[in-house]
């Protein structure tokens, strides 16, 4: 997809045991997704089955039906939402090519998003590392299609295969990409020495992706952080100062990347420059859009992530955003659920609430010099 904007046609597989309503709630994130990176959705289709397609995923009379729908709408893209086996994307991408149909999976469409949106130097570097690990597997699964021998003219070693010659790049470049971010991560470490030594306090802000994150930032810090109602809109590590009155001293604000389901763990990996942010926090503002109908979902999902980075233990103030968007029916169903749980009701945009946010911020640091 370009700047103009090609059809997409969407794709999922079913569980027969998945209810409706889960299924529409899968397809809508994806949307979402296609949205965000700049796409049109013409078709959303499902296939249930009780497994995927050993060879195609979906099927090939699927395949095949898709292919003659996108070849009458004209649509260039297939968008699985799911990760992809190699032999699967290769042989989806085989089926296809007689109609012009690229097929990307959901990993794809988010690699994709993620270098739409990246600004810094090492948050392209992190996205370009992601994309050298996702394609090393599919390049190694195509088999026989990549083992015939090269020799000859302009290769390395006589009876060197084609996939060894990319198996032998692919390595080199991921080596050389880990050091260029080793550079950037020995200059963080410095950062936080330098931080820690100067006693100041640090607040990481997390939440699922489209949560409010940088509005909640820019709200409390003062900063005018670039804000939009994408998904991924934030890659890059922002630092900002807030006041804490009580103390008269102030803390470090910084955002991170929005969490999605479903997110491989190598992609968080990719991202240790923001993540870092929120590993070495001391306070953590866990921010939970309250005007989505899925919020309790999502709010696991981050939870389940977070344990993944070994933040269970890390003190965790709950904020539920968007209170302005929120009708009083909703509000109280929310309360009722989370009625055993400390939580703050703010809306980043009109910035309020925020007042009760940073009295408890500054409780929260006290109690731990306390300790």
């Amino acid at each position: 997809m370009q700047d103009t904007k090609e059809k997409a046609i969407l794709m999922d597989l079913i569980h027969p045991r998945l209810g409706k309503e889960q299924a529409l709630e899968r397809m809508v994130e994806l949307e979402e997704l296609v949205n965000t990176y700049g796409g049109i959705v013409i078709v959303k289709a499902w296939q249930k089955r009780f497994s995927p397609h050993p060879k195609t995923y979906i099927g090939t009379g699927k395949v095949e039906l898709l292919g003659q729908e996108a070849k009458t709408l004209g649509a260039k893209l297939l968008i699985i939402n799911a990760q992809l086996k190699p032999r699967q994307l290769y042989d989806l991408s085989e089926m296809l090519k007689p109609f012009k149909v690229q097929v990307w999976d959901r990993i794809d469409l988010i690699l994709k998003i993620f270098a739409k949106h990246a600004r810094t130097t090492e948050a392209k570097l992190e996205i370009e590392l992601a994309c050298v690990r996702h394609m090393g597997p599919r390049i190694f699964g195509m088999g026989m299609e990549l083992s015939r021998q090269g020799g000859g003219i302009g290769t390395v070693g006589i009876g060197e295969t084609n996939i060894e010659r990319m198996k032998r790049h692919l390595k080199e470049k991921e080596r050389r990409l880990k050091d260029k971010l080793k550079a950037y991560e020995n200059g963080r470490e410095l950062t936080r020495t330098h931080r820690t030594r100067r006693g100041f306090k640090t607040v990481s802000v997390v939440g699922y992706t489209n949560a409010g994150k940088t509005t909640l930032l820019n709200a409390l810090t003062g900063r005018k952080e670039y804000v939009a109602d994408k998904l991924f809109a934030t890659l890059d590590t922002r630092v900002g100062q807030l006041f804490l009155p009580q103390s008269q001293s102030v803390a470090l604000v910084s955002d991170t990347i929005g969490f999605i389901k479903d997110l491989p763990p190598e992609l968080l990996n990719a991202f240790s420059s923001t993540l870092s942010e929120a590993v070495d926090a001391d306070v953590l503002l866990h921010v939970i859009d309250g005007s989505d109908p899925d919020w309790e979902k999502r709010f696991y999902v981050v939870e389940s992530i977070l344990n993944q980075l070994g933040l269970a233990a890390t003190p965790t103030i709950l904020v539920v955003n968007k209170e302005d968007q929120i009708s009083k029916e909703r509000k109280s169903t929310i309360e009722k659920q989370w009625q055993d749980r400390e939580f703050f009701w703010i809306s980043a945009a009109s910035a309020t609430g925020l007042e009760f946010l940073v009295e408890k911020i500054e409780q929260v640091f006290l109690e731990k010099t306390f300790k």
